[in-house]
């Protein structure tokens, strides 16, 4: 870096990258060869992932003006990314997706989402499992339009029965 002046200017990229997106991922890819960071990059861009490589202090500067952020400061060591995104679990899905590959990165070392931070790669598959706003939204919906389905189901069969013993008995006094 040249300047502080040049500093300041990359920390309000940063500060600004972060207000435009809901949540946030760190982690290191440190180890993965120019293919597979390639590959990861087009992965991120066709999942509306912002995918930035950060140095550490820009970026404890960057979160210490953002917020409350200190449980995240002792996973700022070695190299760092960061993930970008509006929805909570597309980036821990998309880190799995990769290990599958039999992968070991990218290694999830902190994880700002849904106003929790979650620390370390032990937290990756709870975070997987973390539902979309989304995804609730049609939950709810779902639970909402399951009683009333009953309701006129039962309703629609019991006017066939009716039907039938209304029938009956009239056949009956004939």
């Amino acid at each position: 870096m040249k300047t502080i002046e040049d500093k300041k200017v990359i920390v309000a990229d940063i500060v600004e990258k972060l207000n435009a997106r809901n949540h946030f991922y760190v982690i290191d890819i440190a180890d993965l060869n120019a293919g597979d960071t390639s590959n990861l990059r087009r992965k991120c861009f066709d999942k509306d992932i912002v995918l930035l490589v950060v140095k550490n202090t820009l970026l404890k500067k960057a979160l210490e003006q953002k917020g409350d952020f200190k449980d995240i400061y002792p996973s700022l060591k070695g190299t760092t990314s960061l993930m970008l995104c509006d929805t909570a679990n597309v980036p821990a899905k998309l880190i799995k997706e990769i290990r599958t590959a039999g992968k070991q990165k990218p290694v999830l070392k902190a994880a700002y989402v849904e106003e929790c931070i979650y620390l370390g790669d032990k937290s990756l598959d709870s975070l997987a499992t973390l539902k979309s706003r989304t995804e609730l939204i049609g939950d709810i919906v779902g639970l909402l339009q399951s009683p009333m389905k009953t309701v006129l189901g039962q309703l629609q069969s019991g006017k066939n029965i009716i039907g039938g013993v209304v029938k009956t008995l009239q056949d009956r006094v004939q």
